[in-house]
């Protein structure tokens, strides 16, 4: 009865409404797949192969479209989707394996735009739109495949948050800023909080501390983490003709309604253990002076890494396959606020043969399982820590210490194996 009903309010909502608002030529819509990608089954569309979507995040002011500001100075945002993408995502919805993959772009990544030369990734949207991201994308990863393309500006993002109802997410620390030009005022405190649409924005755009845009994308996973086990489930598909006409004036993509539907079914059935996600490997360039552009400098062999584990292309090698651990490079980061935890677990990976520790005092929210979180997607060395503890969760994420290899995040798990032959007093 449900797949009946969200089919039957699919076929009357939405079959006048289409989504896609960019012309692409027949040489821009080359570089996507032609085949469909879902088949009705049991009323309701579902994949028919692993998919890869490119999503592209825009933040559009007056002066972006040479649109002048307002007397006061003020610059508000443009209901646009062209200029310069202010995030990037490619998704992979793999249904033999059962898994859903996100890998986040930064947008400043120094790459190569066809017509223009090596500059940042952002800038293919505002030159080329859709089609120009997608061919960047594909060189930038070695050659993988992109079936199709999700742009949604910010005004969307606030409006979709609204639709599912919000989302509670834990913030790390309080997050203040003022941009009069914007009228953007940031205004959040540390702790777990639901945030409703226009909160998320400003969860989403705080970027004003030391990782900048890094930091930005660790927030903007933890918000999909979170958008993923809190609100897909089911209900979902009943409300997506509410849900896009809430928010079809702010997208523009070249996916079908049934493979739509086929994508969001597909994710409300993912687990957080099937959810992985993944930031571009690489590092900052060091500008040699302020008027020098900051780059993210990309890391092509660990790119073709990370693209053989989770997106189907190309082979791991065997370095991949068996990493030292003594050159782990493990961080960990405690939420018991006890005063050994960190010490006792030190002295344990020590003793299984880890000696690239370090404690990363980011703040985090209180824990009742230890989080085994792979930063750069190496899940086999995650899973191999999680043998020698013999507990914890593994994660597929980035949003542990930035310059680890695996981030370990202690909880109470932790204390109740030490407390149960060590004295009170010692914790």
């Amino acid at each position: 009865m449900l797949s009946a009903t969200a089919g039957a309010l699919l076929a009357v909502s939405l079959s006048s409404t289409p989504l896609m608002q960019s012309k692409l030529s027949a040489q821009e819509l080359e570089v996507f797949s032609s085949d469909d990608l879902a088949r009705m089954n049991m009323k309701l569309p579902e994949l028919t192969r692993p998919v890869n979507i490119l999503v592209l995040g825009t933040k559009v002011i007056t002066s972006d479209v040479d649109l002048p500001a307002t007397e006061s100075g003020y610059e508000p945002l443009v209901n646009s989707l062209d200029g310069l993408s202010d995030s990037m995502l490619l998704v992979r919805f793999d249904p033999k394996d059962g898994k859903l993959s996100l890998l986040s772009i930064p947008r400043d990544t120094y790459s190569w735009i066809e017509g223009v030369g090596e500059t940042k990734i952002n800038e293919a949207n505002r030159v080329g739109g859709p089609a120009l991201s997608a061919r960047s994308v594909n060189e930038l990863l070695g050659g993988v495949g992109i079936d199709r393309y999700v742009r949604i500006n910010i005004q969307g993002i606030e409006k979709l948050v609204d639709a599912l109802g919000g989302i509670t997410v834990y913030i790390p620390k309080d997050m203040k800023y003022t941009d009069n030009t914007q009228h953007l005022y940031i205004d959040l405190k540390k702790g777990e909080q639901h945030l409703n649409g226009e909160e998320a924005l400003q969860f989403l755009r705080f970027r004003y501390d030391t990782w900048g845009d890094i930091g930005r994308i660790q927030r903007q996973q933890m918000l999909m983490r979170a958008t993923i086990e809190q609100a897909l489930n089911p209900n979902t598909l009943v409300r997506m003709p509410q849900i896009l006409s809430v928010i079809q004036d702010h997208i523009d993509t070249n996916l079908s309604v049934e493979e739509l539907v086929a994508l969001v079914g597909f994710a409300s059935d993912m687990t957080r253990e099937n959810t992985q996600m993944l930031m571009l490997p690489g590092e900052f360039n060091n500008p040699t002076s302020p008027n020098h552009p900051s780059y993210w400098l990309p890391n092509y062999s660990q790119i073709d890494e990370m693209m053989a584990a989770h997106f189907d292309r190309g082979y791991q090698s065997e370095r991949a396959l068996a990493i030292d651990p003594a050159y782990l490079r493990i961080a960990i980061q405690d939420s018991t606020d006890r005063l050994r935890a960190v010490d006792a677990f030190v002295e344990k990976l020590g003793d299984g043969g880890y000696g690239n520790i370090y404690e990363d005092r980011s703040s985090i929210p209180p824990l009742e399982e230890t989080r085994i979180i792979a930063q750069s997607g190496d899940v086999k060395s995650a899973e191999r820590l999680r043998r020698l503890l013999g507990f914890g969760e593994v994660r597929i994420d980035s949003t542990g210490a930035i310059e680890s290899d695996i981030t370990i995040q202690i909880g109470r798990d932790w204390l109740e194996r030490q407390e149960s032959y060590l004295p009170p007093d010692l914790w």
